[in-house]
């Protein structure tokens, strides 16, 4: 009976409507993960797809849905940007601008950048930064460890109005081929944010690229770092979220992998997560599933 329960209770937590996730109260801040997918790769021979102008609007609506405070997007070019930024009204914007490594001011050149959104009604800004992740994280572009092209980490530090509690977001993407890169790359976020005092909140999102049992993702569980979705389902390991553009009709070749993650470090309390499987009219948003989750952050913090 306890497990029909357990069972019964997941499925509840899938079929909320959207805006009922979590207790919303006061110290209670909603982030979203989005692999929103790059632009202009739809006409490549035998790359699966659907055109951004045919799912931009769906993909604005499946976020706006969930009424995020804070929302991570990756695989951000110089479209999809603007249609962002245009569209989510009240939300300041980091990470788009800074030192370039893409000569062009359009299209996808191999770049794309995570950048983080957060609601300027509630926070207010403290500092931000970016760094590259190699061996020389202060040069724009460069590589190591036989990645197959340029990855970095985007961050920002914030103040909630509402309770004075001050906390960090960090948005990534490791790379897609090197598993080396994605180690390296996670012990340096791990060394990065060790910086910060214990008690000091941080949260972490990205789509890693590799499974939670993975390197990319376990050194980080290792520094202290609490996977949100593992956390609040545990023994319900068996979803996956890039789909490309399939659904629940994708089979994974292997065995199914969530590689998409909201990680937290300090007093960061989970309070829910769900994968968002969100479509219209048979068009997904993107070709991964996106990550939201309910975190509780006490102002007794900072």
């Amino acid at each position: 009976m306890k497990y029909r329960f357990l069972i019964l209770s997941a499925l509840v937590l899938l079929l909320v409507p959207s805006s009922a996730i979590g207790a919303k109260d006061r110290n209670v801040h909603r982030v979203m993960t989005c692999n929103i997918r790059v632009t202009g790769l739809e006409a490549d021979e035998g790359w699966p797809g659907r055109p951004w102008d045919e799912r931009k609007d769906v993909c604005l609506e499946v976020i706006r849905s969930y009424a995020p405070d804070i929302i991570c997007m990756q695989e951000v070019v110089y479209d999809s940007d603007a249609f962002m930024e245009k569209n989510l009204k009240g939300y300041f914007a980091f990470g788009f601008s800074g030192p370039e490594m893409d000569p062009y001011v359009e299209g996808y050149h191999n770049i794309a950048k995570n950048v983080i959104f957060f609601k300027e009604s509630r926070y207010e800004f403290i500092s931000s930064g970016s760094y590259w992740l190699s061996e020389t994280p202060l040069i724009a572009g460069s590589c190591s460890w036989n990645t197959n092209r340029a990855r970095h980490c985007n961050w920002v530090r914030i103040r909630d109005r509402r309770t004075g509690a001050e906390f960090r977001v960090l948005n990534v993407h490791l790379d897609h081929k090197s598993e080396e890169a994605r180690r390296n790359q996670s012990v340096m976020i791990a060394g990065e944010a060790g910086q910060y005092m214990k008690d000091f909140p941080q949260i972490l999102c990205g789509d890693f690229n590799a499974g939670r049992t993975q390197k990319a993702v376990s050194t980080l569980v290792q520094a202290g770092w609490n996977d949100v979705y593992s956390s609040l389902h545990e023994g319900d390991e068996d979803e996956f979220t890039c789909h490309i553009f399939q659904g629940p009709d994708y089979k994974p070749k292997g065995p199914a992998k969530r590689i998409d993650f909201i990680l937290t470090s300090g007093p960061v309390t989970p309070v829910s997560s769900s994968i968002v499987k969100d479509s219209k009219d048979g068009i997904y948003p993107s070709d991964h599933y996106f990550l939201v989750a309910d975190l509780e952050i006490l102002p007794e913090n900072r």
